[in-house]
């Protein structure tokens, strides 16, 4: 991801600043030439657009920690003109203005909006994330169960229907039983990495109880961790904004969800660091024989002390509960 270097915003530092004037250097040079940061006389930060004939204005107050402005600017070094005035409130949100600048310049670079469209786009996405700042690394754990919901969400259900119901059948991050709820199925996703094959941790006594109208599976993702592998929760995340770009509510909802599992962009340097191979991956129908442990498990009841209850499952002996092992295999029923 392209993200303004902070030698740009050091250089501009000792730059000598009067009056209303803003001084500026490219943001992006090897990215983008419309994209230009300045720094004014408070030192706040700004990131600016030159607006070509034809782009309309764009005025934006909504966002906590960031405004657009549509400003005639004369810019030392710089054509004057029109120019998009983004400008950062909060210094404690400079690590994300670099990365929305660069967002902004592979836009502009990709020419396919107009620049208005491309900073309000941007500026929608990270909207989310913005208010949240500054926010926690997800552990190991979370991005490798995030990671596992996501691969679902991308590779078995957005090529097989529609983008928004593929995005909206997503209910992990919103706390609900089961990580996907379908029409008539629910779906618990896993992720593992232990040597020892199909091994997952189960969390209580409901996760693997099917519900009240309809069938549950289990999506079992076993992955490696490798230096040399090219999968990592950015690269999955940018499959699913691929997979859902054609429909912007499906979009909208998909990045909401991601702000609410705790995943912000600020981090994608050190999310890239966990490089995950795929070995194997299936789809589980959770029946009688399923190994599992639930309410219904015990003669009577939860014997009375018992508030939390994990365990282990071992997928070795359920090769007959295997529906596929891929998208492509899954019966066409299954999707209806």
């Amino acid at each position: 991801m392209t993200r303004i270097a902070p030698e740009v915003w050091t250089r501009l530092v000792n730059e000598p600043v009067h009056g209303e004037a803003l001084w500026a250097r490219r943001a992006a040079p090897n990215t983008s030439d419309r994209l230009v940061a300045a720094i004014d006389v408070e030192g706040q930060r700004h990131l600016l657009v030159l607006l070509l004939d034809g782009e309309g204005e764009l005025q934006d107050q909504q966002s906590r920690g960031i405004s657009v402005v549509t400003r005639e600017l004369a810019v030392p070094n710089h054509e004057p003109g029109r120019y998009l005035d983004v400008m950062c409130h909060d210094a404690a949100g400079h690590e994300a203005f670099d990365l929305i600048g660069g967002e902004i310049a592979e836009r502009l670079a990709a020419a396919h909006e107009k620049a208005p469209e491309v900073v309000a786009r941007v500026l929608a996405k990270w909207r989310r994330f913005w208010g949240q700042l500054p926010k926690q690394v997800l552990s190991k754990e979370e991005q490798l169960g995030l990671f596992a919901e996501l691969w679902f969400l991308a590779m078995w259900l957005a090529p097989h229907m529609s983008e928004i119901e593929a995005v909206n059948g997503w209910r992990g991050p919103t706390g609900t039983r089961h990580d996907f709820e379908l029409s008539g199925q629910a779906v618990e996703v896993k992720a593992t990495t232990s040597t020892r094959g199909r091994i997952h941790h189960i969390h209580g006594l409901d996760q693997l109880v099917p519900p009240e109208q309809g069938k549950l599976f289990f999506f079992s993702l076993c992955l490696r961790e490798e230096g040399s592998a090219t999968n990592s929760l950015p690269s999955v995340i940018a499959i699913c904004r691929a997979a859902l770009e054609s429909d912007p509510d499906a979009l909208d909802r998909l990045e909401s969800l991601l702000a609410l599992a705790g995943y912000s962009p600020v981090h994608d340097d050190e999310y890239t660091k966990l490089r995950l191979r795929v070995a194997e991956e299936g789809l589980f129908c959770v029946k009688d024989d399923f190994p599992r442990v639930t309410s219904a498990s015990f003669a009577t009841s939860v014997p009375a002390g018992v508030e939390r209850v994990e365990y282990e499952i071992n997928l070795a002996a359920c090769g007959h509960l295997l529906i596929a092992t891929s998208a492509e295999a899954l019966p066409d029923m299954w999707f209806t």
